[in-house]
């Protein structure tokens, strides 16, 4: 199974200017299909940073979608990142320059139809609301930071490329919350479940409650983590913590 994962572009998500409206929708898109996010990252409108990360996704064979940075004004930096990661020029794509004129019409120029300059070798995704397209190269998908675009975008790439792999994994997630025990009394706890189940994750959330409060748990392959949770079950049992089911 592919490793989602995400990057979102720009200044205006870290100086608070703009909300970031990106995670928590692809989390959902990605969990109605039967998937998951294997992890997300912010970038500042940094071209070296921008470069290097897309460099070390695209050894690791992720499928990545990327928010923001693909207009053409000058603080727009992800096309040009993008190629330099692969190591190709930028080319005007003429799919791309097409939808982009029969928008605008002469209007298109001379400025529009930057956006039209994709990494040599790179696929068109078809943006619904103003036909100025989003590009796709080694399974890493560049879209726009307009989450009313972007959105619509990002599940077109997965109903059309990934339809493969929804459902595939029989995943669960299950936890239980322990009362009046905080995370260091369950760390040996936590340890051995660990070393007994490497192939699940493992996740402890402390709440800040009256009665120090833990949620405890583990997510993977339903039958492990059924397994798992029982004897994460016994353990708290016999350390005389009172818990119950989430």
């Amino acid at each position: 199974m592919k490793g989602f994962g995400i990057y979102i572009i720009g200044d205006e998500i870290l100086s608070g200017k703009r909300q970031d409206a990106h995670l928590s929708f692809v989390i959902q898109a990605l969990k109605a299909r039967g998937l998951s996010l294997a992890w997300a990252n912010y970038l500042g409108d940094i071209p070296e940073q921008i470069t290097a990360a897309l460099k070390t996704s695209m050894a690791r064979g992720d499928v990545v979608f990327s928010f923001g940075g693909i207009g053409a004004t000058p603080d727009d930096f992800t096309r040009q990142c993008a190629a330099d990661a692969v190591g190709v020029s930028l080319a005007r794509h003429a799919e791309a320059l097409a939808e982009i004129e029969a928008q605008y019409g002469d209007t298109a120029y001379p400025q529009r139809v930057l956006m039209a300059d994709f990494p040599q070798g790179a696929s068109i995704i078809p943006n619904p609301v103003n036909r100025v397209a989003g590009f796709a190269i080694r399974e890493h998908y560049f879209l726009p930071g307009f989450p009313q675009m972007a959105h619509p975008m990002m599940e077109w790439v997965l109903d059309t490329h990934y339809a493969q792999l929804f459902h595939q994994q029989d995943y669960a997630e299950a936890s239980i919350l322990v009362m009046e025990a905080g995370e260091s009394r369950l760390i040996d706890l936590m340890q051995a479940i660990v070393a007994q189940y490497p192939d699940l994750k493992l996740f402890s959330l402390p709440k800040l409650d009256k009665q120090r409060s833990t949620e405890l748990g583990v997510k993977g392959l339903a039958n492990r983590v059924a397994a798992a949770l029982a004897d994460i079950k016994q353990g708290v049992s016999a350390l005389n913590f009172p818990w119950t089911d989430l």
